[in-house]
Order: C-alpha cells, then sequence, then structure tokens
C-alpha cells in the first residue's frame, strides 16, 4: 500500500484523472497505478528544452498506459537528441540510465532520472545566461 499526503489545493494525476486536494488529504492507494504529485507533472508550455520535452513525452507515457506506445516512440526519438546535446559523461550516463528504465517499462523510475538529465542540461546553459 502507497500512502500520499497531498496539501491543500495540490494536484495529482492518478491514472490519467486529475484530482485536487480540498484541505490537506491523505490517499492510501492498494493497487497498482500510475500516480504523480503536483510537483512531478510538467505542463506543455514547460517543455522548453531537449531534457524537459525528454521529460515530458516519458511523463505522458507514465500517465497514458491507452497511448503509451506512441509516447515511447517520441522518447526514444528523444533520448539520442539528449545524449548528443550533452557532453559531460555523468549526463551521457543518466541519459543511458534513463534509456534503460523505459525499455523496462519503469515509467516513474525514468522520471526521476530524467529530472537528473535536466539538472545537467540547466548546468550546462548556465554559463551561458550569466
Amino acid at each position: 500500500m502507497l500512502r500520499i499526503t497531498l496539501r491543500d489545493g495540490e494536484k495529482a494525476i492518478v491514472n490519467g484523472a486529475v484530482i485536487r486536494a480540498v484541505g490537506r488529504t491523505q490517499l492510501a492507494v492498494e493497487n497498482q497505478v500510475s500516480i504523480l504529485r503536483g510537483r512531478e507533472i510538467m505542463r506543455p508550455e514547460e517543455a522548453t528544452t531537449p531534457a524537459r520535452q525528454l521529460y515530458f513525452a516519458a511523463m505522458l507515457a507514465y500517465i497514458d498506459p491507452a497511448n503509451r506506445d506512441d509516447h515511447h516512440d517520441i522518447v526514444v526519438g528523444l533520448v539520442g537528441a539528449v545524449i548528443v546535446a550533452l557532453d559531460a559523461p555523468e549526463a551521457k550516463s543518466a541519459c543511458i540510465r534513463f534509456a534503460g528504465e523505459i525499455a523496462q517499462g519503469e515509467y516513474y523510475k525514468a522520471l526521476a532520472t530524467a529530472r537528473e538529465v535536466i539538472a545537467f542540461e540547466d548546468a550546462v546553459a548556465a554559463p551561458q545566461a550569466a
């Protein structure tokens, strides 16, 4: 059983349905579901870089199993582009780990790895922004 707590007004996605907590809410999930809490949800307009597009496509594959094959194809196309775009060996390693997690159907775990890739991408872009 998975227990999650949502703050007042916090949103979550459970098997594709968007829910919003009214007051502090605790949920007990007793079966296998695709669930994302608000801080893990990316809106389409936030997918502005290759790594963020990768995260967004993987997120859709996770929460939309009916169309998972379509989302999976997009993920596969994006992961190669992200590997090429990032020079650091650690970033490439994270991309490869992400690809393995996707291949094994571990979409939620892959989202955490994609957040690492986003951090590498942000670190590369930060000096250019200064």
